[in-house]
């Protein structure tokens, strides 16, 4: 079935526990005219916002409708659910972790995958490595997943952790190589010019910084490709025929933005503010 031939699929960016925007996006007129609709979500799914639990039980029910990629957010609760990483003081995480269905949530979670690709499109939370092509990018995201759906999950997720390395090399191995890729598809921004990932910088692209944005760097294997993408809200709303970023903030009192694959229509949910940048 072709993109044009199959229900509608919305792109949906970052929800970060913000599950009564995304109920009202869900009910939205031009988004439930298709009870058939699948819905893409780009990551970050709990975290910050009010209600990470309400979320996740909302975004679960929807079946095989749902199709998630895991953000740095959502690894993150993970390792505070293993014991292995404290929460941070904006985390919103301790509903979520004390529920009743936790571990069912939490299991469904980590079972997620760190790219999709269907229909031309390609999707993951943050980027996508220069010299990757789509085919690349999941063989390398399996890699992630097969570490977070083992049993021994627990004792190995901290290792996914740390800045270094900060540039993806094919010949990295070991937890190097898990680092490089679950930073750059989780939270790449800005690069320099010979890919090498720069955490600071978590605003606006800025020429003056010597830096581009991960999408700008040049001879992209990916450059055709479109690439659904969050993380960014700072970047905000962009939606060019290769170029789909879905991060409008919500968390922040922005937007929570969904587009319809098929004709690039925009939806956007105006959202009470949870948290103050910073």
């Amino acid at each position: 079935m072709s993109l044009a031939t199959s229900p509608a699929i919305w792109a949906i960016g970052d929800i970060q526990g913000c599950c009564r925007p995304l109920d009202s996006l869900l009910s939205h007129p031009d988004v439930a005219a298709d009870n058939q609709a699948k819905f893409w979500f780009a990551g970050d799914l709990v975290n910050r916002g009010p209600d990470s639990l309400g979320a996740l039980r909302l975004i679960r029910s929807l079946g095989d409708r749902a199709v998630c990629v895991l953000g740095n957010h959502d690894i993150h609760c993970l390792a505070v659910a293993a014991g292995v990483r404290k929460s941070g003081k904006q985390d919103t995480l301790q509903p979520l972790l004390a529920a009743p269905d936790a571990v069912e949530l939490l299991d469904w979670l980590r079972h997620q995958p760190l790219a999709h690709y269907e229909h031309g499109h390609l999707m993951v939370h943050a980027g996508v490595h220069p010299d990757w092509s789509p085919q690349q990018t999941l063989e390398y995201a399996h890699e992630l997943e097969a570490l977070l759906r083992a049993d021994d999950w627990q004792d190995k997720i901290i290792e996914l952790f740390g800045n270094n390395p900060d540039r993806w090399d094919a010949g990295l191995q070991g937890y190097d190589r898990l680092r490089a890729l679950v930073s750059t598809l989780t939270r790449m921004r800005m690069c320099d010019v010979n890919g090498r990932m720069d955490f600071k910088h978590k605003g606006a692209p800025d020429a003056e910084s010597g830096l581009l944005a991960w999408f700008e760097l040049p001879n992209r294997a990916c450059a055709q490709v479109p690439i659904i993408f969050g993380h960014w809200s700072t970047l905000g709303l962009l939606n060019t025929p290769t170029v789909i970023s879905l991060d409008t903030g919500c968390v922040w009192g922005r937007q929570l933005s969904a587009v319809r694959l098929q004709d690039r229509h925009l939806v956007q949910i105006h959202c009470p503010e949870s948290k103050k940048p910073g």
